[in-house]
């Protein structure tokens, strides 16, 4: 590791420095932050989670209830409350907050130790803790949790200026230093995370302790000669620097390989950008889902074989389609390259957001591309979104993406200010001196009109990208995993104050470069039309057979609107296909209807929603791949 500490070259706009105020996705934060993050700790309260602090710390007395990984539920929560709270300031929630880490003080022990299901009763933990502190990582999540801790702690200090939760979290930090390390225990978490929140917990202290301690978590993985290894199931089978193919447990991974790209950023660690090249090639070319989920497996909940992509029996966690974005937001802040950004939009919109019921409540752990009416998928109990589970880490992870989304929307260089998503809303930053304000008008994903209002205190030179999506150049994926049956001849437009401009496309970016002064209208128009997408002839499971796309949003067929069987009916390649929002159909929508072949023959009217809408309506059939006839 250089001596150097250093920082992404592109760094995001804060979330807290861009207002979104569009029909598509504030709707989704109102009722995460006024919802789901109350709902979450009312879960949290009702299952014993919340109390297990108070057992801990001698506040309460009784037996640790649930499992030994439930402190991380809480501290996710929390996280996301924080989120809101930069938000809108909300005094009661505050309060709360302060409440809640007041339990956590207390029941961290004196040399800073928090891990609940050891601390009630250290004689009697429950078996998975192992006998000893730092006895049974491979299984007993006592890093994973702290690891949550460290980010909900950074985002509270942020939104509160409060050192209160910040100092525990430094104080666990310290001594997980002090007994980690070269001349410490060689050992690693069976679940990362809390390397990644290193990263974090260095950038708000500046302490490179924490950098050098994620730094050896990661390079400790895989070297067998050092520790009894815990296999690819966990990433542990290689060194990371020689990682090619993602493998085993697809959350673990996609944390991992966040958490690589953080300390390859912070460090100058360049032995990682080999490893994440190949794995993320390896990702998209091979193992994603068409709606950005990952993990084609329900045992280990992992990546399956390369082109192992099922439709029905796909389990596509929530959680790691959200892994899947930190990653490829990460990669984009190492790179500036827009192929990040669309795995990043896809998943966001599809694998990410059908995972959160639209009443703020009810969750998806797996994500199937078809549901037949009686295989359970939904963590075996279900075919329908749940209000909560055992293992509720998807409920609780949602929270955290959602408030803070909007610091994915626009990111800034020394050079140039990237706008990564279309989405309404209004953003201020500084480039070349002058003070910045974008307000972007659209009704995307809907509508592929996107209007920008760039305002200038006083002239600066610098380079504006706006991403041409890659389904906008013709590809689902800036790989062959997928393509199109059909070519669009369309092209994205773009004009400024009224001037058409030449598309001047680097790394997937469309680039105008220009001393910008007072006012300027930057108008750009993306194609939507309906696609047909097709799978690499390598994804058995998927030969024959077809998708819809429209933008970025992935189609499904549901019971709820189609009189045929959605798993059975064919779909022409010459069939006529069209567009129609519906503005009172699940909350609005713009559907895709057309018609298509029975089973005897017949043609049937056929109606096709965006996937992350499905299941609202009752747990019916639903399908993604559809047969071509």
């Amino acid at each position: 590791m250089t001596s150097e500490f250093r920082d992404y070259p592109i760094q995001p706009l804060p979330f807290t420095a861009v207002s979104i105020q569009d029909r598509f996705w504030k709707t989704r934060i109102d009722t995460a932050v006024s919802i789901t993050i109350p709902y979450d700790f009312e879960k949290c309260e009702e299952t014993g989670r919340i109390d297990n602090f108070a057992k801990a710390g001698g506040l309460l007395a009784g037996a640790h209830k649930g499992i030994f990984y439930d402190d991380s539920d809480v501290f996710k929560v929390v996280e996301g409350a924080a989120y809101a709270l930069q938000i809108a300031p909300d005094a009661a929630l505050e309060a709360y907050l302060d409440g809640l880490i007041a339990k956590f003080a207390a029941a961290q022990e004196a040399d800073g130790y928090l891990y609940t299901a050891r601390s009630i009763d250290p004689g009697n933990a429950p078996e998975p803790c192992g006998r000893e502190r730092w006895s049974n990582l491979r299984v007993n999540h006592e890093l994973y949790n702290v690891g949550h801790m460290y980010e909900a702690a950074v985002a509270h200090y942020q939104a509160t200026g409060k050192r209160s939760f910040l100092d525990i979290a430094i104080k666990n930090a310290d001594l997980i230093d002090a007994v980690f390390g070269p001349t410490g225990i060689h050992d690693v978490p069976g679940h990362q995370e809390i390397e990644l929140a290193l990263a974090r917990l260095y950038r708000v202290t500046g302490e490179k302790r924490y950098l050098r301690l994620a730094k050896f978590f990661l390079d400790t993985r895989g070297r067998e000669q050092q520790r009894e290894i815990y296999g690819d199931y966990c990433q542990d089978h290689l060194p990371v620097s020689q990682q090619q193919e993602a493998l085993g447990h697809a959350v673990r991974a996609g944390y991992m390989y966040a958490g690589m790209a953080d300390i390859a950023a912070l460090t100058g660690a360049d032995e990682y950008r080999a490893a994440l090249d190949a794995l993320w090639e390896n990702v998209v070319g091979k193992k994603l889902a068409l709606t950005g989920g990952v993990g084609a497996r329900h045992e280990g909940e992992a990546f399956g074989d390369n082109y192992e992509l099922p439709n029905l029996t796909a389990y596509n966690e929530t959680c790691a389609a959200q892994a899947n974005i930190l990653w490829n937001q990460r990669m984009f802040l190492l790179t500036g390259d827009a192929k990040y950004i669309d795995i990043l939009e896809r998943s966001l919109y599809n694998g990410f957001l059908a995972g959160v019921g639209m009443d703020g409540k009810s969750f998806y752990y797996v994500n199937p591309l078809a549901c037949d009416g009686e295989y359970r998928f939904n963590r075996e109990t279900s075919m329908a979104r749940q209000p909560w589970y055992k293992t509720s880490c998807c409920p609780t992870n949602v929270v955290r993406l959602l408030p803070s989304l909007s610091g994915y929307v626009y990111a800034r260089d020394g050079d140039g200010l990237y706008v990564n998503l279309y989405v309404a809303g209004s953003s201020q930053t500084v480039m070349a001196g002058a003070d910045i304000t974008l307000e972007q008008r659209t009704d995307y994903p809907w509508d592929g009109a996107i209007d920008i209002r760039l305002t200038t205190s006083q002239a600066a030179t610098f380079t504006l990208r706006l991403r041409i999506p890659a389904f906008a150049r013709g590809k689902p994926l800036p790989s062959d995993l997928y393509h199109y049956l059909d070519d669009s001849a369309a092209a994205a437009i773009l004009a400024v104050d009224g001037a058409p401009q030449p598309l001047r496309l680097r790394a997937g970016y469309a680039e105008i470069r220009r001393e910008w002064s007072g006012e300027s209208h930057i108008s750009l128009r993306l194609p939507l039309p309906i696609r047909r997408v097709a799978a690499h002839p390598a994804v058995a499971e998927l030969a024959g057979k077809v998708a819809l796309e429209r933008g970025p949003l992935v189609y499904a067929l549901e019971a709820a609107d189609n009189a045929a069987d959605p798993l059975t009916v064919a779909l022409a390649d010459a069939a006529e296909l069209s567009a129609r929002h519906q503005p009172d159909l699940l909350k609005g929508v713009t559907v895709i209807q057309g018609e298509a072949i029975q089973e005897s023959g017949e043609a049937t009217p056929i109606t096709a929603i965006p996937y992350y809408a499905w299941g609202h309506r009752g747990a019916g059939k639903m399908n993604v791949w559809l047969r071509r006839d």
